[in-house]
């Protein structure tokens, strides 16, 4: 069994690399050859270009393929896989279409495995415990007010003006400022057509604490189900969202002001400028902040109130981003040549094995991390 891995961008080379060593059968795929050359060092690895038909043609049953390409390349490479009798792994969220070919993969016997990244991927590990250890908790009541926030966001870990810089595809960042959000705050939904409308503070338990800007992050509802919340519990506040240095809301209105409605070529265009301007020198390190919350509360006073803390930054091993966004990748790709995870699409596993394994393995990404006991 081959694992292709396809694409050789600013937060893959990690998690690929660790597979190589690992001795896992590999074929890295890019459009620049050269350019994965250099992702891949002096590992003993078939590199080739990439194509559609050329990686169709290499494919055979049991392989899997990892894409780490742009969203829209990920549905179209799944089916490839399952035509192939292959399984498929990517870091990002599951869209509509990927969800659609649920029943053909679990026909097929097939892991079509996503959001096994940062954001989306290790937040929802920490999700899946906290809900798990909340639910065997003396605390808990169906009868509770229930409050879920999830907050992560890559940040420079020397702030710059700009209060931002770029460790993944500039135009991807600005793309998500396009996505409306949908989550619950005080017991109601909360729609809006863009972050800067629903930016709040939030204070992060960090050793010393911290506190950022904060706004929800695409729909949120639908991941209280898939982190085991009983229909029947009564949710006061449900938000996944991203985290910014204070004063990022200022540094960027201008962006704001253009985003929503630039074209794809004039957005790619701000994005090549933005990364000129903001990206990140030779060495310089950046920094991963991720706090996942979930508080019970029994008429007005908390029972149970726990958060997962971690704080992560770039050092020799390379950047935090690329850290946490690969390895967990090359995590997933083990786990489903280990028949780990059951067919069909799934996102990051719930499976209470496998969470306290990935978790132990964030330790070791993460400069600090920690389970914060507010009740303590």
């Amino acid at each position: 069994m081959t694992v292709h891995w396809i694409g050789t961008g600013l937060s893959t080379v990690p998690g690929l690399r660790r597979l190589i060593d690992e001795g896992v059968p590999m074929t890295v795929w890019n459009r620049t050859v050269d350019k994965a050359r250099t992702a891949v060092g002096d590992r003993d690895v078939e590199v080739r270009a990439f194509t559609p038909d050329a990686l169709k043609g290499a494919l055979e049953p049991g392989d899997v393929v990892v894409s780490m390409l742009p969203a829209d390349w990920h549905v179209p490479l799944a089916e490839m896989a399952l035509e192939a009798g292959a399984q498929f792994v990517s870091s990002s969220y599951i869209s509509p279409e990927m969800r659609a070919l649920e029943s053909k993969a679990r026909a097929a016997d097939a892991r079509l495995v996503n959001e096994v990244g940062l954001d989306p991927g290790i937040d929802h590990l920490m999700a899946h415990w906290l809900v798990a250890d909340y639910k065997a908790s003396p605390a808990f009541d169906k009868e509770n007010a229930v409050s879920f926030t999830s907050y992560c966001g890559g940040v420079p870990k020397v702030p710059n003006a700009f209060r931002y810089k770029f460790s993944w595809a500039p135009v991807g960042v600005l793309k998500a400022l396009r996505s409306p959000s949908r989550s619950i705050r005080h017991h109601e939904t909360l729609e809006v057509a863009h972050p800067w409308d629903a930016l709040t503070r939030y204070d992060a338990p960090l050793d010393p604490p911290e506190s950022f800007e904060v706004y929800p992050n695409r729909d949120s509802l639908p991941f209280m189900a898939e982190y085991g919340f009983g229909g029947d519990w009564k949710v006061k506040d449900f938000v996944r969202g991203t985290l910014r240095l204070n004063g990022w809301a200022e540094a960027w209105k201008d962006i704001f002001a253009e985003a929503p409605a630039a074209s794809d070529a004039r957005l790619q265009e701000i994005a090549d400028k933005l990364l000129a301007e903001n990206g990140y020198d030779e060495g310089e390190p950046d920094r991963v902040v991720l706090c996942v919350s979930l508080k019970a509360e029994r008429e007005g006073r908390p029972v149970y109130h726990k958060t997962w803390v971690m704080d992560a930054w770039g050092d020799a091993r390379g950047s935090a981003m690329a850290r946490l966004v690969s390895v967990p990748v090359s995590w997933a790709v083990q786990a489903v040549l280990a028949r780990e995870v059951p067919a069909g699409v799934s996102a990051a596993p719930s499976d209470p094995r496998l969470v306290t394994r990935w978790l132990d393995g964030v330790q070791e990404l993460a400069q600090r991390m920690t389970v914060v006991d507010h009740l303590s």
